[in-house]
């Protein structure tokens, strides 16, 4: 299956992309993990990217399009992939289809991870990280430490990053909104949008994402 996978900073997005990935036996394509795989390579691609970093710049669309353009052409990906963070805008869409229909493939379901905007702050602003390992991650509803703000692990100070501040988060969903959600319109015109919740426990909803998949072919 070819899949993009979309939905809110907070819905699980990563966590889905690589449990769905593993299920589905495709590999699991993120733009983060393009970004570093080039830099870290010191591809061409790699070292352009970084010059826009560096100055603080996004990233532009055509830059991104053709790290995605060399990962899916990878023998891994000839059956199949799960774009995550990709594409980001409507643009960026425009641009995956000419790709895909030059290779003679099309996607086969966009996924979108529903979940209430509420629910979203909740969770990310929720966050507390340990200064002494950001690998030890809380949360003071669903994973509250023994001691408030106190790691349970090291005894080290747990504190809220400035990205997962309330105001942050809203920030980052009306960027959402406003750049990424368009594309669920544009692909749903296309008969390829499969929406599911993304609230409840994680197994949950893998399976619903499965069944949703399944039953949207």
């Amino acid at each position: 299956m070819r899949i993009v996978l979309v939905g809110p900073p907070g819905a699980g997005k990563g966590t889905q992309a690589t449990r769905l990935a593993e299920k589905l036996r495709i590999p699991h394509i993120s733009t983060g993990d393009l970004f570093r795989a080039n830099i870290s390579r010191q591809t061409e691609l790699g070292k352009l990217a970084k010059s826009y970093m560096d100055a603080g710049d996004l990233v532009p669309d055509e830059v991104t399009i053709a790290m995605a353009k060399d990962r899916m052409s990878q023998p891994d990906a000839e059956g199949g992939f799960l774009l995550d963070g990709f594409p980001r805008n409507v643009s960026q869409a425009e641009a995956l289809d000419e790709l895909l229909k030059t290779e003679g493939i099309k996607l086969d379901a966009v996924l979108d991870l529903e979940a209430p905007e509420d629910e979203v702050v909740k969770r990310i602003a929720g966050r507390r990280v340990c200064r002494e390992d950001s690998a030890h991650v809380f949360h003071v509803t669903y994973s509250p430490p023994k001691q408030d703000g106190v790691c349970d692990h090291c005894g080290g100070e747990l504190y809220q990053r400035d990205d997962d501040s309330e105001e942050t988060v809203r920030t980052r969903l009306e960027v959402y909104h406003t750049k990424t959600e368009p594309i669920i319109d544009y692909y749903r015109a296309q008969g390829l949008v499969v929406t599911i919740s993304a609230t409840g426990p994680v197994d949950e909803v893998t399976g619903r994402a499965l069944e949703a998949l399944k039953s949207g072919q």
